[in-house]
């Protein structure tokens, strides 16, 4: 069996060994209930990390900070897309067996192949970039040790954490599952603290706003929050985790696999939206409106709302970066497998992804800058993986009877355009270019 880690057979591992059998009853229906759909919960709690990491924080105080409520309606429609995204990827990995790397390598030419594996490669050390310095930084104000100090415990601790792999997946699960659990705590804290209107927030969740300089946040938004690195690593965690012995059992499996994806990304999409009225409620109803960094959000929310809310803030931002940066690290080494067909230890795969923040901070650069850089170069390379799946996914001699239906491939279709279209909108904006009417 293919492992994320080489040198890891997941098939000898007990604890591997009682989900798959609680899975088949569940397939045979021998099973029912929380019963039958717990084997299934888990892959998606892990892809889902990377839409509450330290690159959503920052977007979603300053569109709080500065807008208020009125775009609420922006991460709703970016948990929307994110949702059916996922959906495919896994469905992806279900059908063939293969991850989504995996099946460019089989069906792409090779020099495409290799074009995008580049591309994949940049955008994951981009991506761990973000979630390693938002650690860093969680670190950093928790604790007030220097930030080089703070990314090298960063990088230790997430070795540590994939390193449970070797004992299968579920303890790894079970770890970044509590890791968003710590985070929706503390925002569930932070709504209590902040006392957001619930008017204002169940209104601008559906009525959408664009003017007064909106446009740039609406597109970062968007743009920076569905993931490439999940979209191929959802793919490669459902491959393997439940093998279907026939179309029907694939089918089976899809429908048990659609309440986890439902789950995790709807908590996912909860807690972004409690960023934002947090800093609404906070920043924006205070007059505080140029709140743009963790720093500054950080430092103003003990006068506002008292140390507790600050401390809370800073406990939900390291356990964002811990949990993203392991995430990021595994979809790093299922890319580097998947597309060109080797590993590399996990210790070295941690040193490379480890050394563009370590490099950051040795020198000195701005660290939420440098999250705002790294966010551009996601929105290079995000839409490689978007278009691809919905290739795969459309068709029927590589999806069999879980090919998308056409409702599906039109939203699929939709949702790739609209992302598109935004990330090339926020790469103009970004590097100075105006459009009338929306600047």
């Amino acid at each position: 069996m293919r492992t994320y880690e080489a040198g890891i057979n997941l098939d000898a591992l007990p604890e591997v060994a009682g989900v798959r059998a609680a899975a088949r009853a569940a397939i045979d229906g021998r099973s029912s209930g929380i019963r039958a759909f717990w084997p299934f919960l888990g892959p998606a709690f892990i892809a889902c990390v990377a839409y509450i990491d330290p690159g959503n924080f920052a977007t979603n105080i300053q569109g709080g900070s500065e807008f208020g409520y009125k775009l609420l309606w922006v991460i709703v429609l970016a948990n929307l897309m994110a949702i059916l995204l996922q959906t495919l990827s896994a469905k992806l990995g279900i059908a063939t067996g293969m991850n989504l790397a995996e099946a460019c390598r089989a069906y792409f030419p090779r020099p495409i192949v290799y074009a995008m594996w580049i591309g994949a490669e940049v955008g994951a050390m981009a991506t761990d970039l973000a979630e390693f310095l938002g650690a860093a930084i969680g670190i950093n104000l928790l604790f007030h040790l220097p930030l080089l100090p703070a990314a090298i415990i960063t990088g230790v601790a997430t070795y540590l954490a994939l390193t449970l792999q070797r004992y299968g997946f579920r303890p790894l699960e079970a770890l970044i599952t509590i890791l968003v659990g710590v985070i929706a705590a503390c925002y569930v804290v932070e709504t209590f603290l902040s006392k957001p209107s619930l008017g204002q927030i169940a209104y601008h969740s559906v009525v959408p706003y664009v003017g007064g300089g909106s446009s740039l946040l609406v597109v970062g938004i968007i743009g920076a929050t569905v993931m490439p690195h999940v979209i191929y690593l959802h793919s490669a965690l459902m491959q393997n985790r439940i093998v279907p012995r026939s179309e029907a059992e694939a089918r089976r499996i899809f429908r048990f696999t659609i309440p986890d994806i439902v789950i995790a990304m709807g908590l996912a999409g909860l807690i972004n939206m409690a960023m934002l009225y947090m800093a609404a409620a906070t920043f924006n109803a205070h007059g505080q409106t140029g709140i743009a960094d963790m720093f500054t959000a950080y430092r103003t929310l003990t006068p506002l709302l008292g140390s507790a809310a600050s401390t809370v803030f800073g406990i939900s931002l390291l356990a964002s970066g811990l949990s993203a940066s392991t995430v990021g690290t595994m979809a790093g080494q299922v890319i580097m497998q998947g597309f060109v067909g080797f590993t590399i230890p996990l210790w070295v795969r941690r040193l490379v992804t480890m050394a563009p923040a370590l490099i950051v901070v040795a020198i000195g650069l701005d660290p939420t800058k440098t999250l705002i850089i790294s966010q551009v170069v996601l929105s290079f390379i995000l839409p490689i993986p978007v278009v691809a799946l919905v290739i795969f996914t459309r068709r029927k001699e590589v999806m069999g009877s879980l090919v998308n239906r056409r409702l599906t491939s039109v939203l699929a279709v939709a949702a790739s355009i609209t992302i598109l279209a935004l990330n090339a909108l926020l790469l103009f904006q970004t590097f100075g270019g105006k459009i009338p009417g929306l600047d």
